[in-house]
């Protein structure tokens, strides 16, 4: 089974710019916020945009003046994470916004490291395996949908819309090819709130319970959002629970100046592993 890897939110300030022309690039600011996302983003949204203009003069009705490049372009990052205080397992809070005040941190202006007179929000970098996002927040939404009895709030989302001012690179390690590996399986994380039965009917699969069992999962409506399981295993032998039956069959025929005949069976119980054992005895006995 593979080792789920969790999103981060890092605090980045920008390097020192060679020319004023080009965009910033980042470091990770020593001693900076650090957040570990407590359920991945079901998906990432990003979005490229060129600066364009209109010229002014030409011939307008007939389209002669064409629009013009004029800026680097700008890359944005829009993405939706997920707090919920009731599926921590580890020091737990009692309200939901001690957790979202982390992010907010990223769109709260800090003391300038380059100004001491001027207040510019932190620098963001959104790390996921081999996804990485610098930037700015533009915006964020927070939607609080949970409360508790005393009605302190236990669940929200927040959306997030992160910029950087030029056109985002995606860059790779190594050539990109996948090993071969004996036994590789493919794996699916279970989203956030999805029902294990409706992951397995995603994936065409209708017998959810062999599957749950063969990913040794005891509770199915208990499972941690992103838990990689094989929606391609099922216990051997076909059916969801498999069985294991015993039968027994004992005869005997007497034939004398009467004839008797007795027959007696037994089944015994089942279990989980597929296997069937069968035996026969019989004896025959012919007096005059």
């Amino acid at each position: 089974m593979g080792q789920l890897v969790k999103a981060k939110l890092i605090e980045v300030v920008p390097n020192p710019q060679t020319s004023p022309k080009q965009p910033p690039t980042w470091k990770v600011k020593d001693g900076g916020q650090t957040v570990d996302v407590q359920f991945n983003p079901e998906s990432l949204k990003v979005t490229y945009a060129n600066q364009l203009v209109q010229p002014q003069g030409g011939d307008q009705a007939s389209g002669t003046a064409g629009r013009q490049f004029v800026g680097a372009g700008t890359t944005k990052l829009a993405l939706q994470l997920w707090f919920d205080v009731t599926a921590m397992q580890e020091d737990a809070v009692d309200d939901v916004r001690r957790l979202t005040q982390k992010v907010v941190y990223f769109m709260t202006p800090q003391d300038s490291e380059t100004d001491p007179d001027k207040k510019v929000p932190p620098g963001l970098r959104f790390s996921w395996g081999s996804f990485l996002f610098d930037g700015i927040v533009e915006g964020m939404e927070e939607t609080i949908e949970f409360f508790s009895p005393e009605g302190k709030p236990l669940r929200a989302s927040i959306t997030l819309s992160v910029s950087q001012q030029k056109i985002l690179e995606a860059k790779f390690d190594g050539e990109g090819n996948v090993p071969s590996l004996p036994g590789q399986k493919p794996l699916t994380g279970v989203k956030y709130r999805e029902p294990f039965q409706s992951a397995a009917a995603k994936a065409g699969k209708g017998d959810w319970q062999s599957i749950a069992a063969a990913n040794g999962i005891e509770d199915p409506l208990r499972m941690a959002p992103g838990q990689l399981v094989d929606l391609n295993a099922g216990i051997s032998g076909g059916a969801g629970a498999s069985l294991r039956s015993g039968v027994g069959v004992g005869a005997s025929l007497g034939l004398g100046a009467g004839a008797g005949v007795s027959a007696g069976a037994g089944v015994q119980g089942a279990g989980l592993n597929a296997s069937l054992g069968g035996s026969l005895g019989g004896s025959f006995n012919f007096n005059a």
